[in-house]
Parts: structure tokens; C-alpha cells; sequence
């Protein structure tokens, strides 16, 4: 909205500062925290008054006893508004990337408002469908993978080289094209072609082939990391802090695949228009950032589903639109972690029940549940459990299992982004 009121007025001082990505970039941030943080107080305020709070929660698990009930919950409503107001002032709103990131955050905002609405006002603690989820999860990475495919604004140049001429630096760049090629880390060449998987079927149908997997591939990436983010969503600050971390490597990887310098001096694929992602992902973290101050031990406000689907969708369709899918696995990693200690803990508890015999691998799971739970706590719930890794040492208070985790982030960020050189 002010980008393109002031391209209009490019002779006014100062009008020209709009041109710099970096100084939108900022702008948007240090917005979006100050938005997160004004919202928040009054929607706490708000969802007091109405005794919208959160009812699933018990302080029983806790053995510090740190009392979850009656906090207001829904805060995640503040996350997206926080987002959404900085980009619309500062983005570029024609802008193919910025308007799937900004469609991304309604779409999976409105699922995650659903399933929250359903619990604290119908008092349903299973919430929304869990298929309707899913649906709405499919029919997103449908839109995402499919415009991408299809979209004539959505082109990369794969190779980008530079040498000197008079002094100058200039940039050679291949042809712009839609391809189907990713950013693999540790090899010495970065670039995959998912399309090279299919190549017994012949040069014209292997592409083909390869955006069909593209597509279904966006789909799992959208589904696998919100749901990830969903189940990091457990303690004051965990998710928003930790979502933070990876949305500040995200966006350097958005500012360099957007830069014909850095994609040069990277070796990576370069994707025009990309560079207008730092704008939405400055705004992404300038929210959860401003979140954190109403968060952060003791929580004032739950983010929710509304909050937690909404933050790992954002993380999974911006990686996906720069073509840095698979440095997920190394970026999410505690993500990964959550919903595998999920999985396994599910699959082997329901594998030795049918064998008569209760057994966990963890005293609580997801993760970060098992380092505050007591093997006590477990038995006076199920006296025959048998638990695999019982831990060693005294139960930890959720602020240094977040500070830890969030320090595992930063670890996994910083290895994200060294992938770049490290080959």
C-alpha cells in the first residue's frame, strides 16, 4: 500500500527509501513487534472480560505446579493481525510471493481459529475434524505447488556468473525458466532436479513427472511442518520463540535467492521477485517476537492452533517457495523431533498393548514433556507402564527446557544457512 502510493512520488525526499528492500524489511518488523505487542494487551484484556481462556491444560502434570488454566488462549488471532498490517503497508502487494504468503497465513489461520473456537466455546477438547485438517493442509499445498507450476511470474535463471569488464562487475544469468530444481545440502554441486527421478520415462514426460512430485511434496512439506509446529506449541514461549529463529534464517535465504550478487557468490539458483519475501518474514518475526512479550514465562496468552498451524505453514510454503525444501529436516529440526517422539511413542505403546504389556519409550511425549514429567507422575496414571529412557538427574522448570530448545534452534539455523559453503 505505501510502496506503491510512494512509487508515485519518487521525486519527494525520502520517497526513494521504499526501493530498499533492507529499509522495508525493517520498517515491517519493528512494526509487526510493535503491532504483537499493543494487540496483545488489549486482546488480553478483551478475552478476559469474555472468560475465554485456556481449559485443557492441568497443573497436575507440572511438578513445579505452574498453574495453566484460565490463561487466555486464541492469541495467535494477535500473530496473524501482527503480520498481515505490516506487509500490506510496506509489501509489494503485486507481488506473486508475498500474495501466497499472505493467502497461506489466512487460509491456515482460519483452520487453526476453527479448531480453537470448537474447544473453548463448544468445550469440544478434540476441536475441529481432524480430516477437515487435513483437508484444508492438501488444499493449500495444492494452491501453493500449483501456482508455482503454473504462474508466468514464477521463474528462476539457474545459473548466474559474473566477470569484470572496464572495472564493472557484470552478471551473466542462464535463461529464465520453471524448473523443478532444489537446494541439496553437503554436496558440491547445490542443485537436485526432482525431475531426474523420473528420467526412465523419458525426456519430455520426466518433467512432467517431476512437478507432479513437486506438487505433492509442497503438500507434505505444509502439512508435516504445521503440524510439527503444532505439537512444539507446549510450554511459555517454546513455539514462538523457535519459529522466530527459523524465520531469521529463512529470511536470509529468501535475500540471498533473491540477489543476483549472493546467488552468484553462493552458486544457488536465482529466483526474481524472492528478495520480497524478507519484507513478509521481517513482519513474521517482528510478530512472534512482540508475541513473546506477553508468552514468555508465565504466559499471559496461548497462541493456540490459530497460532501454531499458521507459524508452520508460513515456515514450510516460504522454504518451499525459494526451492530450500529439503534444508527443512536440518532448519525444523526440533520440529522433527517433537512429532517423531509422537510417532514412536504412539506406535510402540498401542504395539505392546496388543502384546499385554503397557510400555512407553518416553515418560510423556512430545519431547519436551518427558524432561519435567516424574516416572510417579506416569504410574499414578498407568502403575503397570514401563518406561524405556527414564532420565537421569532432577526434573527441569519449562523455562530452561525452552531457553535449551531454543539454543538447539539456533545451533540448526546457523547450520542451515553454513550448507551454503559447506560442500
Amino acid at each position: 500500500m505505501l510502496y506503491q502510493l510512494f512509487s508515485h512520488f519518487n521525486d519527494f525526499p525520502g520517497a526513494g527509501l521504499m526501493n530498499y528492500i533492507s529499509f522495508r524489511a525493517v520498517v515491517a518488523g519493528v512494526l509487526a513487534m510493535c503491532i504483537s505487542i499493543w494487540i496483545g494487551r488489549w486482546f488480553i484484556h478483551l478475552l478476559q472480560r469474555k472468560h475465554i481462556s485456556e481449559t485443557q491444560r492441568d497443573e497436575s502434570i507440572d511438578p513445579f505446579n505452574v498453574a495453566k488454566k484460565g490463561v487466555p488462549t486464541m492469541g495467535g488471532v494477535v500473530i496473524i493481525a501482527a503480520i498481515i498490517i505490516p506487509c500490506l503497508l510496506m509489501g509489494k502487494l503485486s507481488n506473486i510471493y508475498m500474495l501466497l504468503m499472505m493467502l497461506t497465513t489466512i487460509i491456515l489461520g482460519s483452520i487453526g481459529f476453527a479448531d480453537d473456537y470448537i474447544k473453548t466455546f463448544r468445550k469440544n477438547k478434540d476441536g475441529l475434524n481432524g480430516w477437515i485438517k487435513i483437508a484444508g493442509q492438501i488444499t493449500l499445498g495444492l494452491i501453493v505447488g500449483l501456482t508455482l507450476r503454473y504462474s508466468p511470474e514464477v521463474v528462476m535463471n539457474e545459473r548466474v556468473n559474473s566477470h569484470i569488464e572496464n572495472n564493472i562487475t557484470v552478471f551473466e544469468k542462464s535463461p529464465e525458466v520453471k524448473s523443478t530444481r532444489t537446494t541439496i545440502p553437503f554436496f558440491k554441486s547445490h542443485d537436485f532436479n526432482y525431475a531426474d527421478i523420473f528420467s526412465f520415462l523419458g525426456e519430455e514426460n520426466k518433467y512432467r513427472a517431476g512437478w507432479i512430485f513437486f506438487v505433492i511434496l509442497t503438500i507434505l512439506v505444509v502439512a508435516a511442518v504445521s503440524n510439527g509446529a503444532n505439537l512444539n506449541d507446549g510450554m511459555d514461549g517454546m513455539c514462538a520463540g523457535n519459529s522466530a529463529i527459523m524465520g531469521l534464517a529463512l529470511l536470509v535465504l529468501a535475500y540471498i535467492s533473491g540477489s543476483v550478487v549472493f546467488s552468484d557468490y553462493f552458486d544457488i539458483m536465482y529466483i526474481p521477485g524472492s528478495e520480497e519475501l524478507t519484507v513478509f518474514l521481517a513482519s513474521f518475526i517482528g510478530a512472534l517476537v512482540g508475541f513473546l512479550w506477553w508468552n514468555g514465562f508465565p504466559a499471559q496468552v496461548f497462541m493456540g492452533d490459530t497460532g501454531s498451524l499458521t507459524i508452520g505453514g508460513i515456515i514450510g510454503v516460504s522454504a518451499v517457495i525459494i526451492h530450500k525444501e529439503l534444508l527443512l529436516p536440518i532448519l525444523c529440526g526440533v520440529f522433527v523431533m517433537e512429532s517423531l517422539s509422537v510417532i514412536l511413542q504412539t506406535q510402540v505403546y498401542r504395539f505392546a498393548k496388543k502384546k499385554g504389556t503397557h510400555l512407553r519409550i518416553w515418560k510423556r511425549a512430545p519431547i519436551h514433556d518427558h524432561f519435567r514429567t516424574s516416572i510417579d507422575q506416569v504410574h499414578k496414571i498407568d502403575p503397570t507402564c514401563k518406561i524405556l529412557f527414564k532420565g537421569r538427574g532432577p526434573l527441569q522448570h519449562e523455562t530452561k527446557i525452552v531457553l535449551r530448545f531454543w539454543l538447539i534452534t539456533i545451533i540448526l539455523a546457523a547450520l542451515t544457512i553454513l550448507t551454503l559453503k559447506i560442500r
